[in-house]
């Protein structure tokens, strides 16, 4: 009798009242029997995911509001797990006035990532992190955008809390008394600095405690591995599959002035298609509303005078239109009588706040969005702002966390689950249309991958950007490091390039009149002025924008993993490598796709050191092979990312198109890399409806024979064909020597891969 079947029996036994010998069934009962008793319970979810529930959970949680369905099939393709990664007898659970407390075992050589969409902090080892909503991602400990109560571990399982609380997860620093050694350590010597005194001690028996307010009880999923991006995988399918873009939404976003006029939108669009620079969606910021703070959700006919002339002009030069919004209802709005029942009982800048939660809610707010937005076509995206928090600004403006709402949710359930209920709303017309969206929001939570809307920030700091890419893989979210006003074309370029790497390609330019390419300095470019070079600057961003084309194939392909498998697009070293301490710390670089490790690079940087994990990469620009498992220094022009592939690997290439339409036919120059790459698959549907999802989708295998390459198409799809191949190149046929480890300057440590 394994550990689960003895625990499910043993629970049944209790509900029952049937007297069974502890003895029999002791082997996992341990402390949470002691502490929960006959409200203790373990069940199998899915393949290799485990219930615990202990006490009385609350009903508002993330899993009440799931967003898609248990991906079971999926689930049981993966890595069979007969048992709970983690020894269920260690788990402690307590319940007082304040809430309830679970303290979950930790080894000593693990390392801890996740709790969400972090842009100031990696690894979470040895911290406190409080998930709280906030529009200010640059705090520490758990404040970010999007707050996420589940962390991966490097030992290969993971811990989804189920709360909306703001749950502070204590991870192995804490020391419960029951559990330390009567020992007393002296200290080596005296302490002369802050940074000696308060340094992290080894403890002697580490765990995560995980400390929830007001929950009486709480379920806590297990997710076993055997590896740390299985169990990431298992999360993503659990919460029900990845989002796939239309594939106008892996192309280039171009967001415009705020208060641009239809006339001003018209012409800088038309600007666009004349200089050759690839756009696929535009992005109408205020504007477009007669009020937006608190927003009407109604044209602004002054600067909109024919709304629906304007959506025809948009799409005739081949533009999908992405409209800005927040929630918060203003008292002209047409739906503001009809919805105020069904809102919060405190308004934000005068405004109502809208229960998403409740059905009328939603129906009386889609009711307006029908009107004025879908009625006309307008079929791209939705920007939904403000839907964060901002618990510690010196000019707070959004709804307490004592708020009452209809459907039953208080303000701290609401802060956390706002973004994800709003992302829920405003997703149902694409539905009912038969149409895919690719929005963005600025706040997500838990069990968010099947939404098709990436995070987005006020931040602006590049450095956090590139860990958020890095962050985003490890809590089933998407990040969008968005380019603004910059400081100089080598700031500006360093940026695009970490966009076009992204799930969207965001230029938003929201407070400025011209392309950051023409001028970066605000008050100049509001004023109309061109810098001096604007020439030079416009084609490097144009061909920039055209490595992002190039790339949407492979892109799409990892979209459709990401929902089939739950493979995230864009994640981490450590996920893909996490017996190598040497990605543990490493924030600054990460994987696209299968192949693909991108390390961004920074304006004033002439050189940076990338980690190359074990096996051997060829560089992307140079074709020039090298030997991982450690370190190398890498400068690249301008005009270049790092960009590293490994070996084996087959890589599609588009010939870059301004943008997508119903029709386009994708041109590929495939490259091989290696002598014996595994096959790659692309996928082809429509690449606008939902009509993928019940099997109208072919796959198109990349093969390659040794000498030559050739496709395979197998499925359902009966449009058009989506691809050609123009061309194969093959690396392996005339490489660059085998770089040996220690003739690159500034190689360090190597690590090998056990065997």
């Amino acid at each position: 009798m394994n550990q689960i079947t003895r625990l499910a029996a043993y629970f049944l036994f209790l509900n029952l009242g049937i007297f069974v010998p502890r003895s029999l069934f002791s082997e996992g009962i341990g402390e949470i029997i002691k502490s929960a008793g006959n409200n203790a319970s373990v069940e199998i979810i899915a393949n290799g995911i485990w219930r615990v529930r202990l006490g009385k959970p609350e009903e508002f949680t993330p899993t009440h509001f799931r967003s898609g369905s248990i991906q079971t099939q999926s689930l049981e393709a993966l890595a069979p797990a007969a048992a709970s990664p983690i020894n269920l007898e260690k788990i402690r659970f307590a319940v007082s006035a304040r809430g309830c407390v679970v303290t979950l075992p930790m080894n000593s050589g693990e390392h801890i990532y996740g709790l969400g969409l972090s842009t100031r902090s990696f690894d979470k080892t040895n911290t406190r992190q409080k998930l709280i909503p906030s529009d200010n991602p640059e705090m520490e400990g758990g404040v970010s955008h999007a707050p996420v109560p589940f962390y991966v571990s490097t030992d290969g399982y993971g811990v989804f809390v189920d709360t909306a609380r703001y749950a502070t997860f204590y991870i192995g620093d804490t020391s419960p008394l029951i559990d330390a050694p009567e020992t007393n350590v002296p200290e080596a010597q005296i302490a002369n600095s802050t940074d000696v005194l308060y340094k992290a001690r080894t403890l002697a028996n580490r765990s995560i405690l995980v400390d929830i307010p007001a929950a009486q009880g709480i379920d806590i999923y297990i997710l076993a591995g055997p590896q740390m991006l299985d169990a990431v995988r298992r999360y993503n399918l659990f919460s029900g599959g990845g989002a796939v873009p239309p594939l106008y939404g892996l192309g280039m976003v171009y967001r415009g002035k705020g208060d641009f006029t239809a006339q001003e939108s018209l012409r800088l669009a038309r600007s666009l298609r004349e200089t050759g620079i690839p756009c696929d969606l535009w992005g109408l910021e205020p504007g477009w509303q007669t009020a937006t703070y608190p927003c009407s959700f109604v044209w602004d006919t002054n600067r909109f005078p024919d709304p629906s002339g304007f959506v025809k002009q948009m799409a005739n030069m081949g533009f999908r239109l992405s409209f800005w919004e927040h929630c918060f209802t203003h008292s002209i709005s047409p739906i503001y009588d009809d919805i105020k029942p069904f809102s919060g009982n405190f308004r934000v800048w005068n405004g109502l706040v809208p229960d998403f939660a409740t059905t009328n809610g939603r129906k009386i707010f889609l009711n307006q969005q029908e009107k004025s937005l879908f009625s006309l076509g307008v079929l791209g995206g939705v920007k939904l702002d403000e839907c964060d928090n901002q618990p510690w600004s010196p000019t707070p403006w959004s709804f307490p966390e004592a708020s009452r709402f209809p459907s039953g949710l208080d303000g701290e359930q609401m802060h956390s689950l706002l973004g994800v209920l709003y992302q829920q709303t405003m997703l149902e017309p694409f539905t009912r249309r038969n149409l895919r969206t690719w929005g963005l929001v600025r706040n997500s939570h838990a069990l968010a991958s099947p939404l098709p809307y990436v995070v987005y920030s006020d931040s602006y700091d590049h450095h956090c950007y590139v860990r958020g890419m890095a962050n985003q893989g490890f809590s089933g979210l998407l990040w969008g490091p968005e380019v603004r006003d910059t400081g100089s074309v080598e700031d500006l370029a360093r940026r695009v390039q970490t966009t076009i790497f992204s799930p969207q390609a965001i230029i938003n330019a929201w407070y400025m009149k011209l392309p950051p390419w023409l001028q970066m300095n605000m008050e100049k470019s509001n004023a109309g002025e061109l810098m001096p070079g604007h020439e030079e600057a416009t084609a490097l961003i144009k061909k920039l924008f055209e490595l992002r084309m190039s790339l949407i194939p492979y892109l799409y392909s990892a979209f459709n993993d990401y929902r089939l498998t739950g493979t995230p697009p864009m994640r981490a070293l450590v996920m893909d490598w996490p017996n190598d301490p040497m990605t543990y710390a490493v924030d600054d670089e990460f994987m696209v796709g299968p192949s693909m490790l991108v390390a961004p690079m920074f304006a004033g940087q002439g050189k940076r050191s990338v980690y190359l994990p074990a096996g051997t990469w060829y560089d992307f620009w140079s074709n020039e092979r090298m030997q991982g498992g450690r370190k190398i220094e890498v400068s690249k022009p301008l005009e270049r990312i790092p960009i590293y592939v490994k070996e084996d690997s087959i890589i599609p290439l588009a010939y870059p198109v301004q943008h997508i339409t119903k029709t386009t036919v994708f041109d590929l120059t495939v490259k091989v890399y290696g002598l014996k790459p595994a096959p790659f698959v692309l996928f082809e549907d429509d690449g606008e409806s939902n009509d993928y999802l019940s099997g109208k989708q072919s796959r198109v295998s990349l093969l390659w024979s040794g000498t030559s390459g050739q496709i395979e198409r197998r499925g359902d799809y009966t449009g058009p064909a989506r691809y050609t191949v123009s061309q194969w190149e093959n690396i392996q046929e005339s490489p660059s020597p085998l770089r040996p480890l220690g003739q690159t300057t500034g190689s360090t440590t190597l690590y090998k891969e056990p065997r």
